[in-house]
């Protein structure tokens, strides 16, 4: 079975088990700061998960592009990724466990669907705490599924319960294990026996509590199922491959990486992990790019990211004997690769590569001027009688210059120097804490950060971007929006930076708007029919697929100010907003300005 028969066919079961299909979303989140990237299937749907009304309904199912960078320095083993796919499926306060459960074990062992043996499956599920119960009941529906006591493994909360944060919507889960080990798992292997031989596919979250403090837990009054199966895993073990990269998901781009560089896949570890890294890093840089609300490589968040992956790739490539530009090369075969699902990588294909190009000769200029520095140093160095390269010095040309810590040892080794490899890796652990803790609480994503001060930026956002185009003109469009309790950001396409008297009138715009306590409606359509509207969509959803639309204005027929499809949250009336400031315009990447704005005062929303 191939990757695009596992997509279908789990869009196709979930619909036959009456869930609607809904599109994936950006890999950029919407007004969530808690993440840079979209992590999970979860994060576009949070305001039904935390209870608004789906346009869809109350069951619904998806396929979901995402990017994890958390461990990015393990990618090159066999099944780790940076960017992946998430099969989804969850019911908004619809069915909840037995259901989810019988679903899950359906699809995977039934020989309609996916055919896989019962026998090399397992589960494992909450073990209870201090706080919440053992979750019995998730035991004992896999046990009326079939799956034999011995698979099943209670494990803790770091293992099976989910959070949205220290506070809010969480509750037990259940994960799904396939066998990968030799024949059959022996009696009494399960993942908390063995963690070695058992691969996750699958992770079902009950959200059933709301955590109203350390030691307190509440039922939720609607329970919410969260799944997601990785479709990379998933189908390298319906292929019975040992790696993800040896699927068609990778080949096509593997094949290209041995042409450009010689080499064939498979002979040398060491020049194997590089293949890999390129693949998946390469592949990463493509779907980030070719997003509806793609990044440009840049030295802040996301787009440090982006240029971290295109630059590691490059270094891996050189590592190869690949001496030229090649990244564009390699993303030819991943848009043809994914084009299928992913229609806007070949829309953004030349954007694609140009970036990519760019990028890849800057990074070769960085490296020119990183050689640079060596040879400015080595006079002081040359004074060490012990010819040793310190591993801050070498970090330094790594962290400043993007200059490989190889690369200083190749040029050490010319010189008659070693270089103190456990200073260098010391050194990179001091930064990567530093970096962690500056980057605490972006684990989790979404859910945490939704207050009544988020939703009042929110609709500011709706009021700005037609305040733009009112100024500007119809060349603005929306690259991306970033909240929190703090702050709004809005990205734009627009050539130069704006006049202080644009900015001006801009921000007059939006306060008068506000002023005018226009109300905010909402209507349920096809994306057709809100487009035929004049309302605006950043996103190209699914054929006849329900949207929201927010109309802010006296008379949603005629005479409105805004018009968008989009999932919320917003206010009811434009006072609640409050007064709008903006407090910088600047530029964001090559076409695009950036407005960082703030609200204060605001009348209080209405009780939902």
């Amino acid at each position: 079975m191939t990757a695009n028969e596992l997509r279908s066919k789990y869009i196709e079961f979930f619909k036959s088990k009456n869930h609607a299909e809904i599109s994936g979303q950006s890999l950029i989140p919407e007004n969530d700061p808690s993440v840079l990237f979209t992590t999970a299937g979860m994060h576009p749907l949070v305001p039904y998960l935390l209870g608004e009304k789906h346009p869809s309904g109350t069951r619904l199912t998806d396929y979901q592009k995402c990017v994890r960078t958390g461990d990015i320095d393990e990618v090159g083993d066999p099944s780790h990724l940076t960017c992946f796919e998430m099969l989804g499926n969850w019911s908004l306060g619809d069915y909840f466990k037995k259901e989810s459960i019988a679903y899950s074990y359906e699809f995977l062992t039934s020989a309609e669907w996916l055919g896989l043996d019962p026998r090399k499956l397992s589960v494992t599920v909450f073990a209870g705490d201090e706080n919440a119960p053992r979750d019995e009941e998730a035991a004992q529906y896999w046990k009326e599924n079939g799956m034999p006591e011995d698979k099943i493994a209670y494990l803790g909360a770091d293992d099976n319960w989910w959070a949205a944060g220290p506070t809010g919507p969480c509750g037990p889960d259940t994960e799904i294990f396939y066998w990968v080990g030799e024949g059959l798992p022996p009696e009494g292997s399960n993942k908390g026996t063995d963690s070695s031989n058992w691969m996750e596919i699958w992770n079902n979250v009950f959200m059933q509590f709301n955590r109203v403090d350390e030691k307190t837990l509440e039922p939720l009054p609607k329970q919410n199922v969260d799944t997601g199966m990785g479709l990379e895993r998933t189908n390298c073990i319906l292929q019975g491959k040992t790696s993800v990269y040896l699927t068609e998901v990778f080949q096509p781009i593997i094949a290209r990486i041995e042409e450009l560089s010689n080499y064939k896949y498979g002979t040398n570890e060491e020049k194997d992990k590089s293949v890999r890294i390129i693949a998946d890093h390469s592949r990463a840089a493509v779907f980030i790019l070719g997003d509806q609300r793609g990044v440009s490589p840049s030295n802040v968040g996301a787009g440090y990211v982006l240029r971290r992956l295109i630059r590691r790739a490059v270094r891996h490539g050189m590592k190869l004997g690949i001496e030229k530009s090649f990244l564009a090369d390699i993303a030819e075969s991943v848009i043809c690769n994914f084009k299928i699902a992913y229609s806007e990588l070949e829309q953004n294909s030349e954007k694609i590569k140009n970036e990519l190009t760019a990028e890849e000769d800057k990074f070769r200029q960085t490296l020119k001027k990183g050689e640079a520095e060596f040879q400015k140093l080595l006079p002081n160095l040359m004074k060490n009688p012990k010819k040793i390269i310190s591993g801050k010095v070498a970090y330094n040309l790594y962290e400043t210059y993007g200059f490989p810590l190889e690369l200083t040892q190749e040029l050490g080794s010319e010189n008659g120097f070693t270089v103190d490899i456990e200073g260098f890796k010391e050194a990179e652990k001091k930064h990567q804490e530093a970096s962690k803790s500056l980057d605490a609480g972006k684990a989790k994503g979404g859910l945490a950060e939704q207050s009544d001060v988020t939703t009042k930026y929110h609709t500011a956002t709706h009021l700005l971007q037609q305040a733009l185009i009112d100024v500007l003109g119809n060349q603005v469009a929306q690259k991306g929006s970033n909240i929190n309790n703090e702050r709004m950001r809005f990205d734009f396409t627009f050539e130069r930076p704006m006049t202080k008297e644009e900015i001006q009138k801009v921000e007059d715009i939006v306060n008068e708007k506000i002023k005018e306590d226009l109300p905010v409606t909402m209507e349920i359509k096809t994306l057709e029919e809100a487009q035929e509207e004049g309302a605006r969509a950043l996103f190209t959803n699914k054929y006849g697929e329900s949207v929201k639309i927010y109309t802010i204005g006296r008379d949603s027929k005629s005479d409105w100010f805004s018009k968008e499809v989009c999932g919320g949250p917003h206010v009811q009336h434009t006072a609640q907003i409050g007064t709008f400031k903006i407090q910088k315009e600047q530029s964001s990447s090559a076409g695009v300005r950036r407005i960082r704005a703030v609200i204060s005062g605001g009348l209080p929303l209405d009780p939902q």
